[in-house]
């Protein structure tokens, strides 16, 4: 008798269905942590943008909404990694509303935390997206 190599198709199709699992298992898992990283980034650019309010605040005594008085580039502005942009609501010249606004695959990736906001106060909702 002859020895032979390789694999038997059942061995191959074992082999299928194990890495099958276990990516139905991992790629959910990937993708929350994917959508999360890209929140984090919309969080900072709130807050970061929070902090111009307040500084701009201080040298005028009046919040802006227009973001290029606060030493950005566009308004509304899109934050680094692109999943993100932010524009400012400004009521009577003393209270402003921060929201950060999911684009592209992010809304479908993260349906919970499509609109993030934050305010004069430091209110900040939904409280989920800023776990």
């Amino acid at each position: 008798m002859k020895n032979k190599n390789g694999f038997t198709l059942i061995e191959v199709m074992i082999a299928v269905v194990i890495v099958g699992i276990l990516s139905a298992i991992a790629y959910p898992s990937y993708t929350q942590f994917v959508a999360k990283g890209a929140r984090a980034d919309g969080l900072a650019g709130l807050m970061d943008i929070a902090n111009r309010q307040e500084q701009f605040y201080l040298d005028n005594r009046k919040y802006t909404a227009d973001m290029t008085k606060l030493g950005l580039a566009a308004d509304p502005w899109v934050v680094d990694n692109g999943y993100y942009s932010i524009d400012a609501v400004v009521t009577n010249n003393a209270d402003f509303t921060i929201t950060a606004s999911a684009k592209g695959t992010q809304i479908t990736r993260d349906p919970n935390c499509t609109a993030i906001t934050l305010n004069a106060t430091g209110a900040k909702l939904p409280k989920e997206c800023w776990e």
